[in-house]
């Protein structure tokens, strides 16, 4: 997750399940919000819980002028899919 939001420059609010399925898959939870610099701001741990924290768009736009990243990226292989 933190990866992803370097990456991309945003905030990612990643959501997990904890325990099991109805199939019995497991899943560890840990939740977690990471800022666009790849800093955990809240982490779950491994029991069921509700995390929170602030998110500072004024920080991304700062990292967003900083580091131009998403300038590279090549609009015009995007488009919708039907």
């Amino acid at each position: 997750m933190r990866a992803r939001s370097i990456e991309n420059q945003f905030y990612v609010i990643a959501p997990n399940q904890i325990g099991r399925d109805s199939q019995g898959r497991p899943y560890w939870g840990k939740s977690m919000i990471v800022d666009a610099w790849g800093t955990v701001l809240a982490k779950a741990p491994e029991k069921e819980s509700v995390i929170f924290a602030e998110i500072d768009l004024s920080l991304q736009k700062k990292i967003r002028k900083n580091l131009p990243s998403l300038s590279h990226m090549r609009k015009d292989l995007f488009g919708f899919i039907k």
